[in-house]
């Protein structure tokens, strides 16, 4: 090795150890994929049926409902385990929804407004049409509390299915439903705001937006330490719990909040060329400033979703499933299930509703000509994608959670849930493979 070449560097997950070789490498490439978030979430929902319905049944709801306790002082919070995942742990993954969002806003699609038109307008349309097709079957009495089930898409799932057809379909596609996905979680977090919160306390309330003022008063400040913004945001989520609002609207208020622009972009590169870092051996307060001039360059929103959307994709979101996903199959059970009419209407809203809504909006744009559709993208990849948008599954369940109290009606929307999500995600699948030669690779084979 000659002296200007870098020294190798072993590392334990590079070695031919049993464990990195045959289990921690396999385990980084598959977290690596874009449909491992999917997977993970489809494997969770399958524990949580085959848990519901094994020997061990009584165990499944007896674990989710043990009781935990936070003081503060006077203060106490007491829930069960599977509302402090829906409440607390939910709000990281809604949070992340708001950075994504943000993102979105600021640097994405949605930023341009004429490449933004078609996937808002089409976005509107699959949630309003599932949500009158839900109306058609439920028109009143409990279930139709409902309505707002069959306006949701999960990402994760939607995602890992175009991953599954990445050869099949162009990259704008991808681009054209995420975008979808994304105006979609807005949509879900106003309804979910507006019309699953409980009673409202006025002084929580007026709590939680005074510390929302703070937060804006600090990143006007330029203050960009994270830890202040933790406590502040634990405290809103409090509030916000306390006031009667579904606390997670707190996490997704607070991403939409976090600065999506980087605080100096320009003074990194200054740093860099004065610490020498490629010319010569660099002293140790060198490297520290280009540290701290590298956090400059990133935003805080992007530093804080590449930090969370792992946890949230691979531990949050997988254990929601697993704690709401569980409901009790039997052939007469199910059978009266899918019969009734939360089922089917959630079944037609997200199989039906969101294929018309989103195709129907989609043509209804481009005909009065607001925006273009994405480069190579064709009608029969619209049609595809917004049948796969019908895999509503997390959010879906989560909503149905808030609007049913009543374990029947709530058991007849997961079923409903479950299985429009499945017969989605398969149809969609299959008019978006069937009959469509493979996209050839960048060298042509």
């Amino acid at each position: 090795m000659s002296p200007s070449e870098p020294p190798i560097r072993n590392s334990w997950l590079s070695s031919d150890r049993v464990v990195p070789r045959l289990i921690a490498r396999p385990l980084r490439a598959f977290l690596r994929t874009e449909a491992s978030g999917g997977i993970l979430l489809f494997g969770a929902a399958a524990v949580a049926l085959v848990w519901a319905n094994s020997p061990f049944a009584d165990s499944y709801e007896s674990m989710w409902g043990i009781e935990l306790r936070l003081a503060l002082g006077s203060l106490e919070l007491a829930q069960d385990l599977r509302h402090w995942i829906n409440d607390a742990l939910m709000a990281i993954f809604f949070f992340v929804v708001g950075l994504e969002i943000k993102r979105e806003l600021v640097a994405g699609e949605l930023n341009d407004a004429r490449k933004a038109v078609i996937p808002v307008v089409a976005a509107i349309g699959g949630m309003v049409v599932p949500a009158l097709l839900y109306f058609m079957f439920n028109a009143d009495g409990p279930e139709a509390a409902g309505w707002g089930i069959p306006m949701a898409t999960d990402i994760a799932f939607a995602v890992g299915v175009l991953a599954l057809l990445s050869d099949r379909i162009p990259s704008g596609l991808k681009v054209f439903l995420l975008s979808i996905a994304i105006v979609d979680d807005i949509g879900a977090i106003l309804v979910i705001a507006l019309f699953y919160s409980g009673g409202i306390e006025v002084s929580w309330l007026l709590i939680a937006a005074g510390l929302l003022g703070v937060i804006g008063m600090l990143r006007r400040l330029r203050v960009y330490w994270i830890p202040i913004y933790v406590l502040i945001g634990a405290v809103v989520w409090l509030a916000t719990f306390e006031s009667g609002v579904h606390a997670t609207i707190a996490g997704a208020v607070l991403g939409l909040l976090t600065p999506a622009r980087p605080s100096d972009p320009r003074g990194f590169a200054d740093v860099f060329e004065e610490a020498s870092v490629l010319s010569g051996e660099p002293d140790a307060e060198s490297l520290r400033a280009v540290q701290l001039q590298s956090n400059e360059v990133v935003s805080v929103a992007e530093r804080l979703e590449h930090l969370l959307h792992p946890w949230t994709s691979y531990l949050v979101v997988p254990l929601f499933a697993l704690a709401n996903a569980g409901v009790v199959l039997t052939l007469g059970g199910v059978g009266d299930a899918l019969r009734s009419g939360v089922a089917i209407g959630i079944m037609a809203g997200l199989i039906v509703g969101k294929a018309i809504g989103i195709t129907g909006a989609t043509w209804l744009a481009t005909s009065l000509k607001l925006g273009p559709l994405p480069d190579d993208v064709q009608w029969r990849h619209v049609l595809g994608a917004s049948i796969i948008a019908g895999i509503g599954f997390t959010v879906s369940l989560f909503v149905g959670s808030l609007a049913f109290d009543d374990g029947t009606l709530f058991a007849q929307a997961k079923i409903g849930v479950l299985f429009a999500s499945l017969v989605a995600g398969l149809i969609g699948a299959a008019v978006l493979a069937l009959g469509h030669h493979r996209q050839p690779d960048p060298d042509g084979t």
